[in-house]
């Protein structure tokens, strides 16, 4: 394992001086936060979907794959959807505001008073995506070096909040481009043609395996129902996706560059139902699914070679983990902490100091949490439930009905949260009903509330509208810096 465990502290290593360069580059709110607003099509595109293709993406992903065969691919392929009809439909809108948070969105749009309680909702939401990333550390580093998963979640968090400390969304873009990369050679290049042929090729894993692990449904045409309303709504309204998109140097960039990206997530979703199809003919008898991915990796692939793949989940792991804890950070910071103090910062080192202070902050918390907690699925069902449970509503409506108000909006965030809880802790946290019944109640209060009370005014939609046309922002790019491609 020697050579392998140098490429991984290679990776490690580099990763750290990645967040060192970021530091110095990181020196106002807009360059800590969004990297300036200046990221080209490249760039924006990797890293993007390094963001969205995280742990449960890739060892959850596979595991889906060794228990259902090719439909298990639908979890990952929901994600690639919401992000094209994010990229496609909203992303050039949401660039054109030049706002930080998803709830300043809501404040623009609806004329303040959204802000601290959708922050708190968004909070909860990016701390258990959070969470959920630090947690698969422990798979990865008990197969590197056999510790235990405390100290692996340690190990693995110290790194991510060192580098995001440090420079921000510019030492994460940095290192989420690397791993992009290395995901894209580990993964697809790699360890996909490396399982099939291991497997014996596609014909006996159809001789080998029933009928049903063919079958693009196979999973159940409710389960992927729920994962559209939970992953592909997901994807439409999430801080941590929203604050890539503010990233990007232009709105063309944000939706073709997004585009890109979705369709790059798709054809990751197959890659991984497939590697957890040929593990499924190698190891019939796995103790639990998502033991899948660390298996044949661990007994299949070359010296070398098993220290890149490995180093590709470990990239998965942490690109979602940073994203989620910058994401967080930006909401404690600038939607709560901010708000309920009633000051704002005096200047833009005071600015970047203090969300260097909340991303270590959050971070020592994820960490914490992450060990405390056990199961990841149930984590990651919790976030994205109070997610689109309590905002998707507010959010799309605000994009999409201009009757909406503000009363309306507040009172669907309330009531949605409130029945995700409440329908979580009666039928159980992976219930299918908590979604349905808690967008459902959403949804209707939101309706009915915003007509029964004074449209919005005629001057907050006015500037509403001057800010989705790209005028009005408060805050334009004036460093004469090239952008990155």
């Amino acid at each position: 394992m020697a050579v392998d465990y140098t490429v991984i502290v290679i990776y490690l290593a580099g990763m750290l001086a990645m967040g060192w360069w970021g530091m110095r580059r990181a020196k106002s709110k807009s360059e800590f936060l969004v990297a300036g607003r200046r990221l080209g099509p490249a760039m924006y595109s990797g890293t993007m979907a390094a963001i969205v293709l995280g742990g449960a993406s890739t060892i959850g992903g596979v595991g889906l794959g060794y228990q259902y065969g090719l439909s298990g691919a639908w979890m990952v392929f929901t994600i690639g959807l919401g992000l094209l009809a994010l990229s496609v439909f909203f992303s050039a809108r949401i660039a054109r505001l030049k706002v930080y948070t998803v709830s300043e969105m809501l404040d623009l749009r609806y004329g303040g008073r959204a802000g601290v309680i959708s922050g708190v909702v968004m909070w909860a939401y990016t701390l258990m995506l959070a969470v959920t990333s630090t947690i698969a550390y422990a798979t990865i580093f008990d197969v590197l070096f056999d510790v235990n998963r405390t100290v692996a979640i340690v190990l693995g968090g110290s790194i991510v909040v060192a580098y995001s400390t440090l420079g921000g969304m510019w030492s994460i873009t940095l290192t989420d481009m690397v791993q992009f990369v290395v995901k894209t050679i580990g993964v697809l290049l790699l360890l996909l043609p490396i399982a099939v042929v291991k497997a014996g090729g596609f014909s006996e894993m159809r001789a080998e395996l029933p009928t049903g692990y063919f079958d693009p449904l196979g999973i159940g045409g409710e389960t992927i129902f729920t994962y559209v309303l939970i992953y592909t709504f997901g994807m439409l309204i999430g801080q941590d996706i929203w604050q890539r998109v503010f990233t990007a140097r232009s709105d063309r960039t944000a939706k073709w560059g997004g585009t890109v990206a979705g369709t790059y997530c798709l054809v990751y979703a197959l890659a991984g139902a497939v590697i957890g199809t040929a593990a499924k003919v190698l190891y019939p008898n796995l103790a639990s699914a998502d033991d899948a991915f660390a298996t044949i990796v661990k007994d299949e692939l070359p010296v070398g070679v098993r220290g890149l793949v490995l180093a590709a989940a470990l990239a998965a792991v942490m690109s979602t983990s940073s994203g989620a804890l910058i994401a967080c950070a930006t909401v404690a910071n600038n939607d709560i902490w901010s708000r309920l103090r009633g000051k704002a910062p005096s200047g833009e080192r005071d600015e970047v100091r203090g969300n260097r202070a909340f991303i270590l902050i959050m971070g020592l918390a994820v960490i914490g949490t992450a060990i405390a907690i056990d199961n990841v699925v149930e984590a990651l069902t919790v976030a994205y439930n109070l997610l689109v449970g309590g905002l998707l509503v507010p959010i799309l409506g605000g994009l999409l009905w201009k009757r909406g108000t503000v009363y309306g909006a507040l009172a669907s965030v309330v009531v949605g949260g409130l029945a995700v809880i409440g329908l979580m802790a009666g039928y159980g946290i992976l219930a299918n009903e908590p979604i349905y019944y808690g967008l459902l109640s959403s949804l209707a209060v939101y309706v009915v509330v915003s007509l029964a009370t004074p449209a919005t005014d005629a001057a907050v939609l006015e500037a509403w509208r001057e800010r989705l046309a790209g005028r009005g922002a408060p805050e334009l790019v004036s460093e004469p810096v090239p952008a990155p491609q």
